[in-house]
C-alpha cells in the first residue's frame, strides 16, 4: 500500500471514529469565526471576499469557519470521509464552498494565482517530499499572498520512547531521507495507521525560502503542561516543542540587487 492510500486510510478512519481531529466547527465558533482561526493575528481584518484553499484541512472546522468570514473557499484533502464533513456542514449551514479530494503535493486541479491566501494544518508529516508541496502552494497563490502552515518539529517525529527516569528518548535518525518513519513506542503526536516522514530544519525554513516566500513570522504552540503526569501528551510537550507555526508571504517579484540573490544559502 502506498502512502496516499495509507494515509487516506488512516485519515478515514479517524473521520468515521469521531476522532478528536474530526470536530466541526461550533455556533459559537461560527458566531465569530476570525477569532478562533486566527489567534496569533496573522489574517486581515477581513477575508470577505478573498479565495481562501485550506489544504489538508478537512474536517468541517477550518473550511466552514472561512466561509462563515465571507470567504471564497476551496478545500482539498486526501480523504473522503474528512471531506464529507465539509460537505455536512457546508449544506446544514447554506454555506457554499469548492471540495475537491486530492493529495497537497499535487494541486493540478487548480490554476496558477488563483488564491489570496493557502491555510495549511499539520500534514506535511504524511508527504515524503516536502518541497513539492511549497512549489505547488507557491504556484496557486497570488503575487503578496498569505501562506499559514502549521508542521511536527523534526525532533517530536524523532522521539521513540520514554524511559525509565521519564525522559524522552531520541532514537530515529536526524537525516533519514524520504524513508517513511518506523513504528515507535510513545506514539503521543503520531496519528494511529498514518505514514509519516520528518523533514529537517533547513527543509521546512530553507525549502519555503527556496519557493518564492518570505518569511514573516514563526511561532512554537505551547502543547506542555507542568501539572501532567509521565505518560500523557502534555508531559512530553514540556520536553520536547512538538509544533510550529510559520506565517510566510508569496513573493512573486524579485528584488534582490541586480547580480545577486535574494537569500544566502551555503
Amino acid at each position: 500500500m502506498s502512502h496516499l492510500e495509507q494515509n487516506r486510510h488512516a485519515w478515514n478512519y479517524l473521520a468515521e471514529s469521531k476522532s478528536q481531529f474530526a470536530h466541526t466547527a461550533t455556533d459559537e465558533e461560527c458566531a465569530h469565526p476570525l477569532v478562533p482561526l486566527d489567534g496569533r493575528g496573522w489574517l486581515p481584518g477581513s477575508v470577505q471576499g478573498l479565495n481562501v484553499l485550506c489544504l489538508a484541512a478537512a474536517g468541517g472546522w477550518q473550511s466552514v469557519l472561512y466561509a462563515c468570514a465571507g470567504a471564497n473557499v476551496t478545500v482539498v484533502d486526501l480523504s473522503p470521509s474528512m471531506l464529507a464533513l465539509d460537505r455536512q456542514e457546508a449544506d446544514r449551514r447554506g454555506l457554499s464552498m469548492t471540495i475537491l479530494e486530492g493529495s497537497m503535493d499535487n494541486l493540478s486541479m487548480l490554476e496558477d494565482a488563483s488564491f489570496d491566501i493557502v491555510h495549511q494544518p499539520v500534514s506535511t508529516c504524511y508527504i515524503p517530499r516536502l518541497q513539492d508541496v511549497y512549489n505547488e502552494i507557491a504556484r496557486v497563490l497570488r503575487d503578496k499572498g498569505l501562506y499559514i502552515s502549521q508542521h511536527k518539529t523534526p525532533t517530536c517525529l524523532q522521539v521513540v520512547d520514554r524511559d525509565r527516569h521519564d525522559r524522552y528518548v531520541i532514537g530515529i535518525p536526524y537525516y533519514i531521507g524520504d524513508d517513511p518513519l518506523p513504528p515507535v513506542g510513545d506514539t503521543s503526536y503520531r496519528e494511529p495507521g498514518a505514514t509519516e516522514y520528518l523533514h529537517r530544519w533547513e527543509e521546512l525554513v530553507g525549502g519555503l525560502c527556496r519557493a518564492g516566500f518570505v518569511i514573516e513570522d514563526l511561532t512554537e504552540p505551547k502543547r506542555g503542561d507542568p501539572a501532567a503526569k509521565p505518560g500523557n501528551f502534555r508531559h512530553r510537550g514540556m520536553y520536547v516543542a512538538p509544533y510550529l507555526r510559520i506565517k510566510a508571504r508569496r513573493m512573486r517579484e524579485k528584488t534582490a540587487i541586480p547580480g545577486t540573490k535574494p537569500i544566502w544559502l551555503p
